[in-house]
């Protein structure tokens, strides 16, 4: 009887048929990453401590130019952001010595705030965008496997750049994406039938959000019938894409039937940028306006960008919350999480890109950094770090949870991410983490991260106010409210005012106050948001009725929780309470201006 062979063609792998063999090549070396896994995150290790061997943090833990596991787990200890802030000021400050890494280092990576409230600068060195141009490197491979015919047609991604400073030290200091986006890496990036993207790199790359947002979104419209894919960073980004096409579909219209570009934009090389592919095309005006005048915004996506299979998004964690938004206009159309990234490092990415949003897991490559895992049962306690035994990438256990920690080629060591995550199972030798939340974050609605102390401290700034009316807040709660574009944070407020008869009530003027002094309080990140970019809209505090939080209590008991423990949760998303508090509401306020962008220390 003859048996059936099956003969490999050179693009079989074992992630499946790659879509061509530069795509096979990819998909081979994640294999190979991923099965050898603990191989490779010894040799990781070794060459982050010889490389770093002279730097005076390894210095001070006297590791004598060791390069193994158990003499850097035995010496270096496990680090928050706030224990490496005395070494990151005097690198901030100009000193160049080596302190973190033998290699310079050459900007500033931002990201959300310390508990002072002010941007987290992490040092990065510049072979790390090679590192990271490796891992984006991977997802259209992979991509592939589960689309075809990406190279067919092109991709509309809104991305932008936010503002970047100067240390005192004249390093550059700026959000990772904006550092990419402004490399060669990116703007030099080689042509790639997989990756034509509608929005020109200037426009890109124009600090001007509004300019930016305007030029992407016309292009997006000149290309519509060629575009297979919407997407942007974070699913913030694409409601924000969309309410923008709400809010100018008319002006829009006018430059596509004219042919002219909008005198809104000044940026010269932006409007360079266009002026070859923006002709008179009144049969395109007239469509966009038959579909936006109607005020039908269900399916818009679908319905002005009719083949795209597919958004781009990273819908995980708190950017879960825009889930139901972003079915509504897309008409349903598959969420694909691409790849998990920090301002740290570059973790990994996702095997099945097009799985439902709840069953994202990312795999994590282990050629990109050294990885450890404190559990979580042990991740809340910070005292005896010394006596606490972190788990190896290999040897994490599946379904236990996780705080990721880190050692990269930048200097970080034994560095506490934040990020609690939960093992799914493995790909060959390397485990598949599902993201589960960042540590002690309350409220996000973009990039912003607010943390309880942080909420408090804002409460406590802004109750301040209401000392002149003998009135305190005796309880609060939060919610990040997304079912508008932007979304903005609500805090619920029970005031006791302890005496009326003067007729000093706080009234609405002071409450607005309130509510601005409370965005001053915040971090820089929120700030920035709310100023710079707009993708953050005013803060709301809904003052609700006396008793309104025993309430709470009383329905928290009912359904279960111990009167002895139980605690006001300081954030709330299960609708049942949302609902309860919206009915107690007595009066709404909202922030009056925009918050200064440099913090308001009270006292």
């Amino acid at each position: 009887m003859a048996v059936e062979t099956t003969i490999p063609t050179t693009t079989s792998t074992s992630l499946g048929p790659a879509a061509n063999e530069k795509d096979a090549e990819k998909l081979r070396f994640i294999d190979e990453m991923t099965a050898y896994a603990d191989a490779v995150q010894e040799k990781v290790l070794a060459e982050i401590l010889s490389r770093n061997a002279e730097t005076e943090y390894l210095q001070r833990y006297k590791l004598g130019g060791a390069t193994d596991r158990a003499t850097f787990k035995a010496k270096i200890p496990m680090v928050t952001y706030e224990d490496l802030q005395p070494e990151i000021q005097r690198i901030a400050n100009g000193d160049r010595s080596p302190i973190l890494s033998a290699h310079p280092i050459s900007e500033f990576l931002t990201s959300s705030g310390t508990s002072a409230g002010e941007r987290k600068l992490m040092p990065t060195i510049k072979e790390e965008l090679d590192r990271r141009q490796l891992l984006y490197s991977l997802l259209t491979p992979v991509m592939n496997l589960y689309v075809p015919g990406l190279d067919k047609g092109k991709a509309l991604y809104f991305y932008f750049v936010k503002s970047e400073t100067r240390t005192p030290g004249g390093l550059l200091a700026r959000p990772v994406l904006t550092s990419y986006y402004k490399s060669e890496h990116f703007k030099s990036r080689p042509y790639d039938p997989y990756n034509v993207i509608t929005s020109p790199t200037p426009a890109i790359l124009c600090a001007d959000s509004f300019q930016s947002m305007y030029v992407q979104m016309l292009c997006g419209l000149l290309h519509r019938l060629q575009v297979l894919r919407v997407g942007a960073v974070f699913a913030s980004g694409l409601l924000r894409a969309i309410r923008f096409l709400q809010l100018h579909w008319e002006e829009l219209a006018r430059d596509i039937a004219a042919g002219s570009l909008s005198p809104k934009i000044t940026d010269l090389s932006v409007r360079d940028s266009v002026a070859d592919i923006l002709q008179p095309d009144p049969e395109l005006a007239e469509f966009v306006r038959a579909e936006c005048s109607t005020g039908e915004w269900a399916g818009i996506i679908t319905r002005i960008w009719p083949s795209t299979k597919y958004l781009d998004v990273i819908v995980t964690g708190a950017m879960a919350q825009y889930i139901p938004t972003l079915e509504h206009y897309s008409g349903g159309l598959p969420m694909a999480c691409t790849m998990y990234a920090s301002s740290e490092c570059y973790f990994g990415l996702n095997l099945r890109p097009m799985c439902k949003p709840s069953d994202v897991s990312y795999t994590i490559m282990p050629n990109m950094a050294y990885f450890e895992f404190l559990p979580l049962e042990l991740a809340a306690t910070r005292k005896g770090d010394g006596d606490v035994q972190l788990v190896d990438l290999a040897r994490v256990e599946v379904g236990k949870e996780y705080e990721l920690v880190i050692t990269t080629y930048s200097g970080l060591c034994r560095y506490r991410v934040g990020d609690i995550l939960r093992v799914t199972g493995f790909h060959n030798a390397a485990p598949q983490f599902r993201f589960v939340r960042r540590k002690n974050v309350l409220l996000s609605i973009e990039s912003d991260k607010t943390d309880e102390a942080e909420l408090q401290k804002a409460v406590e700034s802004a109750s301040e106010l209401l000392k002149p009316y003998n009135a305190t807040v005796v309880e609060y709660t939060s919610h990040a409210f997304t079912k508008t574009i932007p979304g903005h944070y609500i805090i619920y407020w029970e005031l006791l005012v302890k005496d009326c008869s003067q007729g000093r009530t706080p009234g609405g003027e002071v409450m607005e106050r309130c509510c601005l002094a409370m965005e001053e309080a915040l971090n820089s990140v929120y700030r920035q948001s709310r100023v710079a970019d707009g993708s953050i809209g005013p803060l709301e505090i809904r003052v609700v009725r006396g008793g309104t939080f025993e309430e709470l209590m009383d329905y928290a008991i009912s359904r279960g929780a111990s009167i002895n423990q139980y605690k006001v949760p300081r954030c709330v998303n299960f609708p049942p309470i949302l609902e309860l508090l919206d009915s107690r509401v007595v009066s709404a306020h909202f922030s009056p201006a925009l918050p200064n962008r440099s913090p308001q220390r009270s006292g």
